[in-house]
């Protein structure tokens, strides 16, 4: 690898005039940083980034936690954030809970010893469920800028990238509401997560307000130790008036069409269904599933812009929440509202 040293010794000048050409120093004449330029470019220099962040106390490396690979709406998240990081000048260092509090822990000692610049992260189920968040709130206290998003900790005061989990439900509530829906079944397996339960909450507030409506909210909580599949089928079983259904994580939606259509109903005349999630496999479904969008690609995005805002103190002091407005995109598992 060729150094300013050998640059500086073929041209016959110091290593500070080098490195002053190679910034368009004032000090430097025209000619001498064409001269380094040129040669620079001649012999693919390429400078030293762990000198330079030694220098700098930089790093220019963004530590990212997420709890889950193989959740799509990770994954996305992901790989929106690399791209905006990349575009920025950064690059990212990754690691995955697995939704494990002790892994979590294990990631950020990891990393903030000096690797990263600061972290992006979406908080593991086990520690929302243990409500622990000493070792995040660890890294603020040490001045080292966190921005939470999708699953975050409202006692814990530092930039956040949500979106409106309450709204959205509300919202495909009163759709399947509108439509004219008798018996609306809420199916979660993320019941215990923050989102999760925001998302009930939006569900149980349109109920609320519907002064025709007259059953109690059915919601179906499914765990990790019950088969989905087993448990639809049951829901059919046991509320065979059901006529709409709000999926509000990524995949029982589909379940719930797919066994729908296997028990003869027809969709959407007899049963209205929508699911959460950005993309994935739902808008390939046959009928085609109506989805609440989550736009996660923005959210990754605006999790990137909001930490490297912070890291150039271009934020204002006060901690800032992005909320990020999902859309319900309806297809051919639910019917259009009458006018």
């Amino acid at each position: 690898m060729v150094t300013l040293k050998q640059l500086a010794e073929q041209l016959n000048v110091s290593v500070s005039t080098v490195s002053k050409a190679l910034h368009n120093s004032d000090e430097i004449s025209k000619e001498t940083i064409q001269r380094v330029k040129e040669l620079a470019k001649h012999l693919n220099y390429q400078p030293n980034k762990m000198a330079l962040s030694l220098k700098s106390s930089k790093t220019k490396t963004l530590g990212v936690i997420i709890p889950n690979i193989l959740n799509h709406f990770f994954a996305k998240a992901l790989y929106a954030i690399e791209m905006e990081a990349s575009k920025q000048g950064y690059n990212i260092i990754t690691c995955v809970s697995n939704e494990s509090l002790s892994k979590e822990k294990n990631s950020i000692r990891l990393l903030s010893n000096g690797s990263v610049d600061g972290f992006i992260m979406s908080i593991a189920e086990e520690t929302q469920k243990k409500d622990l968040t000493e070792h995040v709130e660890v890294l603020l206290k040490q001045n080292i800028p966190i921005v939470l998003f999708d699953r975050v900790a409202d006692h814990i005061t530092c930039d956040k990238v949500i979106i409106d989990d309450f709204g959205a439900a509300y919202e495909a509530t009163k759709h399947l509401l509108g439509e004219g829906r008798k018996q609306i079944v809420l199916i979660s397996n993320i019941h215990e997560l923050s989102v999760g339960k925001l998302r009930v909450n939006g569900y149980l507030k349109a109920l609320s307000e519907a002064k025709d409506y007259k059953i109690e909210p059915v919601i179906i909580s499914v765990t990790k130790d019950d088969c989905l599949e087993d448990v639809i089928d049951q829901l059919f079983t046991t509320n065979s008036t059901t006529d709409g259904i709000l999926s509000i994580d990524n995949i029982s939606g589909v379940v719930a069409l797919h066994k729908a259509l296997k028990k003869g109903y027809d969709v959407p005349k007899d049963l209205s269904i929508i699911g959460f999630s950005d993309d994935n496999v739902l808008p390939f479904t046959e009928p085609k599933l109506s989805t609440i969008s989550q736009h996660t690609f923005d959210i990754g995005q605006t999790a990137v812009k909001l930490l490297i805002d912070r890291l150039n103190k271009k934020s204002p002091e006060t901690a800032i929440i992005e909320t990020i407005k999902t859309k319900l995109v309806l297809r051919e598992t639910t019917k259009p509202l009458r006018i």
